[in-house]
């Protein structure tokens, strides 16, 4: 019973954390101290490094735990009545999601950490390839209902998540030059637009 006591002590400790630090990072970013999140959990530092060793290590948990709850999000989503809005939606949230998954990827990087091993180690391909699914559930239902263009398919999304997430970045000081920005980019995505051939050189 001690022993059990003691697991389930260590697991809330884990879980008080990574909340704790999920919102340190979304106020101040990566670069916040491991201080500052052991004091504002309620822990000692030591739990802290106990949990998660280096810095980095709470850095990509903290990430892949953000995943895990889009990833629920987004099969949620894909059971709404309304796909258009779902993808949306769930879009929207992506996307911002995104801008803090690149600061997350530069300050690793600044930590010397390899960020392609990063991405195939412990829980991250797995909640990855779960995330995707669940996205592209959300697209085809989306485009089944006429909402989104049926000329994008996931290599597309993808690569337009990418590029959006350095955009938001770069102005994610003003929330309404970002409002706007993401309101062009999923009007692009609305059926009915327009598809333009590339002009030929």
């Amino acid at each position: 019973m001690v022993e059990k006591a003691i697991r389930a002590d260590a697991r809330r400790n884990r879980a008080r954390i990574l909340e704790t630090a999920e919102a340190v990072f979304a106020a101040h970013g990566p670069a916040a101290s491991t201080e500052e999140i052991a004091r504002k959990a309620g822990v000692a530092i030591g739990t802290v490094f106990r949990h998660f060793p280096t810095k980095a290590e709470l850095v990509e948990a903290v990430f892949v735990d953000r995943l895990s709850q889009l990833a629920a999000s987004a099969r949620q989503l894909a059971e709404s009545d309304d796909a258009g809005a779902a993808f949306f939606d769930f879009f929207t949230t992506w996307a911002e999601l995104s801008a803090l998954k690149q600061s997350f990827a530069d300050a690793l990087a600044n930590d010397g950490v390899d960020i392609q091993a990063a991405a195939e180690r412990g829980a991250y391909p797995a909640v990855r390839t779960e995330l995707a699914a669940a996205v592209e559930t959300l697209l085809t239902r989306a485009q089944a209902a006429g909402a989104v263009r049926s000329d994008i398919g996931m290599r597309e999304l993808n690569a337009l998540l990418i590029s959006v997430a350095r955009a938001v970045e770069q102005v994610r000081d003003d929330p309404d030059v970002q409002r706007r920005l993401l309101c062009t980019i999923l009007d692009g995505l609305r059926a009915g637009t327009a598809s333009a051939r590339p002009a030929e050189s």
